[in-house]
């Protein structure tokens, strides 16, 4: 229940004045690293009180609101194989995710790793890498990246032929995809490239940055319809197009303006 995560009012005594009052308990989403195993395994309305912290963050519980620490990332994994019991995630939160990576079997150097690594009896001794005041700080440090008009109409372009409704859209979208994204999935294609480009090592974005960020950033965002779907078209495969589709009208565009 929405309770179990968010926490809850409980009536407790007062050891001063001997009257019964309410007294919140935070529950665990009080943190700043939320990992939700299985996420569709959870009810629609413990979603739902998702949708409020990773937006807001915060959590509102009766007429009270509760401001959730910063920093404050939500990560969450999804089991493809088994569907029974399981509640799809509405559009609308898939959209609060930043990213959807898609994690698949690990290399055979990788898994003999593992298993070396996890059957024997040493602990891992844990450190500190960063702390939560470094982490706002780099934040901050990612949104100062500088952005070129043409990146940003690069990222624009791209969301919007996501959009089989769009007059520009291209023909394979308004075929494949009943819904496209939002304004929000153009903002995660920034500032992801604003992170990618401080990752390599420079001080501006480019179009490659968008480029490299547009399938995590997308994919979980694009509902493609059953056209798609019985022609084993994946959303990866639409993003995939699309780049290339924006590319060659991005280089006509240049083409005609060559005197």
């Amino acid at each position: 229940m929405p309770a179990d995560i968010t926490g809850t009012d409980v009536l407790q005594d007062d050891p001063e004045t001997g009257r019964r009052l309410f007294q919140f308990l935070p529950g665990p989403i009080f943190t700043n690293l939320l990992l939700a195993d299985e996420i569709n395994r959870t009810p629609p309305k413990t979603q739902a009180a998702l949708l409020e912290a990773m937006q807001e963050r915060h959590v509102t519980v009766g007429s009270n609101t509760y401001k959730l620490p910063i920093p404050f990332f939500v990560l969450a994994t999804q089991n493809p194989i088994e569907q029974e019991g399981t509640y799809p995630l509405p559009e609308a939160q898939l959209d609060r995710f930043m990213f959807q990576v898609t994690v698949e079997y690990p290399t055979a150097a990788e898994e003999l790793r593992i298993l070396k690594q996890t059957t024997g009896g040493d602990q891992p001794a844990l450190q500190v890498v960063l702390t939560g005041r470094q982490i706002l700080a780099l934040q901050e440090v990612v949104r100062k990246v500088p952005v070129a008009e043409h990146v940003f109409v690069y990222a624009r372009d791209l969301v919007r032929c996501t959009r089989p409704k769009e007059a520009d859209a291209p023909a394979f979208v308004k075929e494949w995809v009943s819904w496209g994204a939002g304004p929000r999935a153009g903002q995660y294609l920034i500032l992801g490239a604003k992170a990618r480009a401080l990752l390599e090592g420079r001080f501006h974005v480019t179009t490659d940055d968008i480029r490299a960020v547009a399938n995590p950033v997308l994919r979980h965002r694009l509902v493609t319809n059953f056209a798609a779907q019985s022609q084993g078209i994946r959303p990866e495969n639409v993003v995939a197009k699309l780049l290339d589709h924006l590319d060659r009208v991005t280089l006509n565009k240049s083409e005609s303006r060559k005197p």
